[in-house]
């Protein structure tokens, strides 16, 4: 009997070890395939990040792409980039249910060489408000960043009963021009 199993025993010995090293050159292929991927992901992100700190030029073959883009301000003209900033603090503070009292916008200031653009906004709004809107402006596009920031309580100007704060935000943003 155990030299009529022995073929039987061979043959599946064979398709279990032939099926293994199947399963194992797939797995092999499939993680090859996975770094590759995550290899291209890491070069593109490189390339982004030596752009941002200034170590490629800002004109790089790849800012045609729009959704690079659309991570600085954009336009024609500095004076453009400047509105752009302006609406899109405006959008912010509305979807927060605030209101914008008043905005400048810097264009000339010590950084401006550097293209990099600056608007102050006067806003009133309640406290959640105000949360909404500061994380808005760091974490959204086009990259934006908080330079000053003062925020008054409704205590501070006699009312209480609104609930509103006053706050006084000056964001910095880089202008990117339109090719």
């Amino acid at each position: 009997m155990a030299a009529q199993s022995s073929p039987a025993r061979q043959t599946l010995a064979a398709a279990a070890y032939a099926g293994a090293v199947s399963l194992f050159v797939a797995g092999s292929l499939s993680l090859i395939s996975d770094l590759k991927t995550r290899w291209g992901r890491i070069d593109e992100v490189s390339l982004r990040l030596e752009t941002l700190s200034g170590r490629l030029p800002r004109q790089a073959p790849h800012t045609d792409d729009a959704a690079f883009r659309s991570l600085f301000l954009t336009g024609g003209a500095m004076t453009i980039a400047g509105a752009a900033l302006e609406q899109r603090i405006k959008e912010i503070v509305e979807k927060s249910g605030g209101t914008l009292t008043s905005t400048q916008v810097e264009l000339d200031g010590a950084e401006a060489k550097d293209g990099f653009l600056g608007l102050t906004a006067s806003i009133e709004a309640d406290q959640p408000g105000l949360q909404t809107i500061l994380y808005d402006i760091e974490a959204g596009t086009p990259y934006l960043f908080v330079d000053k920031l003062s925020i008054q309580s409704p205590e501070d100007f006699g009312e209480q009963d609104t609930g509103r704060f006053r706050m006084t935000v000056a964001v910095v943003g880089q202008w990117l021009p339109s090719q």
